[in-house]
């Protein structure tokens, strides 16, 4: 399947990516999921509507991100920020042709760890500097960095916006 099809194909209110021209479909994200979403949006964009001039976007409602060509690769995180200069000039038909700052992911009950991992990898070879996956079942998180370490997060700790949004700490506890 190419990226072109995939705004074409109709889901039935299923979430959907393309990976390597493959769908992924995926059930709707259930309650926990939605709160913990809200959270993280909150948080993020309240960083971001404080800077002046602000400095990007923030994006929810599995944005869908074009980040492969030949097989097309169509991601669309649960949330996404995109700084302001990576910006298209204006909303445009289709998938977004650039690559999020940062990629957050919210682990479903039903999510594979590989398929997880795979998301990952496809952010940070795209380009992506940051990706948190949060796990609101295990109240956990790990932080995925472009050099390629990785941070582990329970209650206690922060999810921690740098480099991306440099000053932006959200407490795990803030989002169960």
């Amino acid at each position: 399947m190419s990226a072109g099809e995939l705004l074409e194909y109709d889901a039935h209110h299923h979430r959907t990516e393309l990976v390597h021209g493959q769908l992924v479909v995926r059930e709707p994200a259930g309650g926990d999921h939605a709160a913990v979403l809200i959270q993280q949006a909150t948080a993020i964009e309240l960083f971001v509507r404080s800077t002046s001039p602000r400095i990007g976007r923030v994006l929810g409602g599995d944005p869908g991100f074009w980040l492969a060509q030949n097989p097309d690769t169509v991601r669309a995180p649960d949330l996404a920020f995109v700084r302001a200069d990576r910006l298209p000039d204006g909303p445009g038909p289709g998938f977004l042709r650039t690559v999020p700052d940062l990629a957050v992911e919210i682990r479903l009950p039903s999510d594979r760890a590989g398929a997880d991992l795979q998301k990952v990898g496809d952010w940070l070879e795209a380009g992506c500097s940051l990706v948190w996956v949060v796990d609101p079942s295990r109240q956990a998180a790990q932080m995925y960095h472009a050099d390629g370490s990785v941070d582990l997060l329970e209650n206690g700790d922060a999810l921690d916006g740098a480099p991306v949004l440099t000053g932006l700490r959200v407490p795990m506890e803030s989002l169960w």
